[in-house]
């Protein structure tokens, strides 16, 4: 019996040391080799200071800045450390109430805004923190920002257009636009709001 158990033992050591150790750093170096912006957390800088991450929405409260899609991650949204959506179905009624708030607070703000919100601005992605709003979400915004900015509707779609990323690799996902990219680029030409 003693000698069955340290067969185990050096088994179970043998398997943490692969799948926990060995396999872990060996990912993680070709990530880092492969990809290594994305490996380092995409973090967007401006003037040697992080101001948020490609891969991460946050909140742009501004009239001034394109909005990106609610975040149901953490208590208060845009929570990094409990990504996850909601988990309400199409038949919760809490669910419905809170879309129909965002759509009537998002009517309010944006009464330049044409035709319905888009769906995307109302409802949150499965992780919560989607960084990205479709091309139709962002020219929805375009009145709003540009009487904020006193810039004209012309102007702020062409920056929009400027940041739409196409397909990844031709066929996956839908053209989006990166709302922080998008934001810094309004700053960058024509300044931070006050």
């Amino acid at each position: 019996m003693l000698r069955e158990t340290l067969v185990a033992l050096r088994m179970a050591a043998i398997t943490i040391l692969l799948t926990g150790v060995a396999y872990p750093l060996l990912i993680t170096g070709a990530a880092r080799m492969l990809f290594a912006a994305c490996a380092a957390g995409s973090l967007v800088e401006r003037d040697g200071v992080v101001v948020g991450s490609e891969l991460i929405g946050q909140p742009f409260p501004s009239a001034a800045y394109f909005q990106p899609r609610p975040s149901a991650a953490g208590r208060d949204g845009y929570d990094g450390m409990a990504s996850g959506g909601s988990n309400l179905g199409p038949t919760s009624a809490r669910l419905r109430a809170r879309v129909v708030a965002e759509r009537d607070r998002l009517r309010r703000e944006n009464p330049g805004a044409p035709g319905p919100v888009p769906v995307e601005l109302v409802t949150a992605s499965a992780s919560g923190l989607d960084p990205h709003i479709g091309p139709a979400a962002a020219l929805w915004q375009v009145p709003r920002v540009a009487a904020a900015r006193g810039r004209s509707t012309a102007e702020i779609e062409a920056v929009v257009a400027r940041h739409v990323e196409p397909r990844s690799l031709g066929v996956f996902g839908e053209p989006r636009v990166n709302v922080l990219l998008l934001n810094l680029d309004l700053d960058a030409r024509w300044g931070r709001p006050r």
